[in-house]
């Protein structure tokens, strides 16, 4: 069995590496060929059908178009375009999962505007605000480790966090105080949970380990597997990493992760995700 692990040529660090090696290893050890290759390497080679196109990709990046580009050939992709997608932004996202009736903090998006143009007044934050109270959540649609994800706690606060976004692509969420600096993370893999960590933090609202929160292994009810499972399914997702919030009244989905980085779970668990991932893609194919 032959694959291609595709990479984002541009981005680079310890962090991506790691998941890479991860990858072959577990790739050497079930004896699959695994070819790690950069998406600026292929761009040009996905409609040539002479290609010699792998028995499968795994693709280790959000260039959905090419994804679907490769998907158009022929070969099947883990995961698909349209949940890399769907993932990608968090609006998608959220359409996906209030589609399929799942409970998830409420949410409002801000309205389209054009490039060049922005939001030229903000009279419609007076209106987010009231409908969500505050504080409440800032998050860009596209964003990674909880970087793009900010708390107002005021009218004059969220009109300051707007006008310094460097995007238009947000939405605003209601504020779970019962959840204040922690969540759990769930690894999805072929319809099963293969491993779960409970994340906090004492300083940020925002348990992301790498903003600065900690881990734990984590036993999930069964609402809470159930749910993540849930989510993997209205996204399409093969595998994914699941984030639940802890309401007032049981779990709510916070995102859903089509390329979650896993090294954390596996420090925290012993999980190796990577093999779980390359189990289920022989097991497919």
């Amino acid at each position: 069995m032959r694959g291609w692990l595709v990479v984002n040529h541009f981005l680079a660090g310890k962090k991506f590496s790691e998941l890479e090696e991860m990858f072959w290893r577990a790739a050497k050890d079930r004896g699959i060929e695994l070819q790690r290759i950069e998406n600026t390497d292929i761009l040009a080679d996905t409609g040539r059908r002479e290609t010699a196109l792998p028995d499968f990709v795994l693709f280790w990046d959000k260039d959905v178009l090419l994804a679907e580009s490769l998907e158009n050939c022929g070969v099947p992709v883990y995961n698909s375009s349209r949940c890399i997608a769907l993932c990608d932004d968090k609006r998608k996202t959220h359409l996906a999962l209030q589609k399929n009736g799942l409970p998830m903090p409420r949410t409002i998006f801000a309205p389209m505007t054009y490039s060049g143009i922005g939001f030229t007044d903000v009279d419609f934050l007076r209106g987010i605000g009231e409908e969500l109270s505050y504080p409440l959540v800032v998050k860009e649609a596209y964003g990674s480790f909880g970087a793009q994800v900010c708390l107002a706690e005021s009218e004059q606060e969220l009109i300051r966090l707007v006008g310094q976004c460097p995007t238009t692509e947000l939405l605003f969420q209601e504020y779970i105080a019962d959840s204040r600096g922690r969540d759990v993370r769930l690894q999805v893999v072929g319809g099963e949970v293969v491993g779960a960590m409970y994340r906090y933090s004492d300083t940020d609202f925002r348990a992301n380990v790498t903003a600065g929160g900690h881990m734990k292994p984590y036993t999930p009810s069964d609402e809470e597997r159930s749910l993540a499972l849930m989510a993997a399914r209205a996204v399409g997702a093969d595998f994914a990493g699941v984030d639940l919030l802890f309401g007032p009244s049981g779990a709510l989905l916070c995102e859903v992760n089509s390329n979650a980085h896993f090294k954390n779970l596996m420090d925290c668990t012993g999980v190796n995700t990577a093999e779980k991932i390359l189990d289920y893609i022989r097991e497919a194919g």
